[in-house]
């Protein structure tokens, strides 16, 4: 059965030819939708084989979305580019396992890695993902931000996914901060709305069940560091959307 790959790029240069070269293995063809990248990911992609659909970035869900009518395949293999599968997600690939079942999506467990080190502590692994889907019943949700895609019956396996998502703890405390601001975004459209303690309130229960219940506290002072991160993304996510509230209340007001 015919697979297409599919990948959502904002200048990528390091990673995407890479990406392009591992789907290849497992896809008859690969579909790029960039986000008007300023570096050459378009020009590599291009020289690689892939087909690449210009459209300004919309959000992590409704970007995917755009690149499914470009895909001629029914299932859809939807990796970030700086993810890579596994020896044992393409051997589940090839060998067509996925049709053993009336599933529509499949979750893979995703392997983090800072530069080369795996964390597979505070709650970073077994991270599941579903990167594996049948365009017919499943699709990316609307998200902006951590989508997720909807499905009818969806399938977790035990194969993986590579992901190579930073090279320093500076990379790691950006890439947070803009997805907490993207996050405080899609929670106040959504209308959430919170009181003065919920930031500091999540951030400590999130650095505490990172830390001592994921087995952060047995990994030195990168388990202190990955806990106090993920308590800082927590944290900064309702901080900015109680700034958004604070906001909307000043125009109310005005």
């Amino acid at each position: 059965m015919p697979i297409s790959g599919l990948v959502i790029t904002y200048n990528e240069e390091k990673n995407i030819g890479k990406c392009i070269d591992a789907l290849f293995k497992v896809c008859d063809e690969v579909i790029i939708v960039d986000s008007l990248s300023k570096d050459k990911t378009v020009e590599i992609a291009e020289s690689k084989g892939a087909k690449v659909i210009s459209q300004a970035f919309l959000g992590d869900g409704p970007q995917r979305t755009v690149g499914l009518p470009y895909c001629k395949n029914d299932w859809i293999l939807n990796l970030d580019a700086d993810e890579f599968l596994d020896t044992d997600a393409e051997d589940f690939l090839l060998k067509e396992k996925y049709l053993e079942g009336n599933y529509d999506a499949f979750s893979f467990r995703v392997k983090n890695f800072l530069a080369d080190k795996l964390i597979d502590f505070s709650g970073w692994y077994p991270d599941h993902k579903v990167r594996f889907f049948n365009k017919k019943t499943a699709s990316p949700s609307e998200a902006k931000v951590h989508q997720k895609i909807v499905t009818t019956n969806e399938k977790k396996v035990a194969v993986h996914i590579l992901h190579y998502g930073w090279d320093s703890f500076d990379q790691i405390i950006a890439k947070k901060n803009q997805y907490s601001t993207w996050h405080a975004q899609q929670l106040f459209d959504q209308g959430k709305r919170v009181g003065p303690f919920k930031p500091v309130l999540n951030g400590l229960v999130a650095f505490i069940r990172c830390y001592f219940f994921k087995k952060g506290i047995f990994n030195g002072i990168d388990g202190v560091t990955i806990a106090l991160i993920q308590g800082f993304f927590s944290h900064m996510k309702y901080a900015k959307l109680i700034k958004l509230q604070n906001e909307e209340k000043k125009k109310a007001s005005n």
